[in-house]
């Protein structure tokens, strides 16, 4: 019943690429599913670029299951060329890709900014944190590291090494 009233539909009102090219629409229309007669613009850009012989022979080639993803394509690969006849897609694609590049550059400035304002924060807090005043003459340097643990990657370095170096001298 419900194709019926498709079918009824269809015969009534053409797809769209029936209507642009003036012709009936015949039930086993190959531009029928795939552009509507609500759609009139979709047909419109893509037999301007394409031709409706070219479309109608690129649909006929390809399994049915695809074609709903081709005439995706095609669509967005026709209003790509009205906008850029030179390039089409391919200039939208490599307009990303340098967006792409300036955005990885943007983000490693940022992060090799972060960096360094890490390093100046750990740097003069633990500046402080070593102090003489700070430390106790009671802590023993391994305690001492104990508790800097958090404060700074290098200071921890540094009392490692002294560690190190005096177990070599006597």
């Amino acid at each position: 019943m419900k194709d019926k009233k498709q079918h009824q539909e269809q015969s009534v009102s053409p797809c769209a690429a029936c209507k642009l090219l003036r012709r009936r629409c015949a039930q086993d229309c190959v531009f029928a599913p795939y552009f509507p007669a609500d759609q009139p613009n979709k047909f419109a850009t893509v037999h301007k670029v394409f031709g409706a012989s070219n479309v109608n022979k690129m649909l006929q080639e390809i399994p049915e299951h695809t074609r709903s993803d081709a005439v995706s394509s095609l669509v967005y690969e026709a209003n790509a060329r009205i906008r850029d006849p030179v390039y089409g897609c391919v200039g939208a694609i490599s307009s990303l890709q340098q967006q792409i590049e300036v955005l990885q550059t943007q983000l490693a400035l940022a992060q090799a900014t972060a960096v360094q304002m890490h390093i100046r924060h750990f740097s003069s807090s633990s500046f402080f944190t070593n102090s003489p005043e700070h430390l106790n003459a009671s802590t023993s340097s391994s305690e001492a590291a104990n508790s800097q643990q958090g404060n700074s990657v290098f200071s921890i370095d540094m009392l490692n090494h002294q560690n190190n170096v005096d177990a070599f001298w006597p």
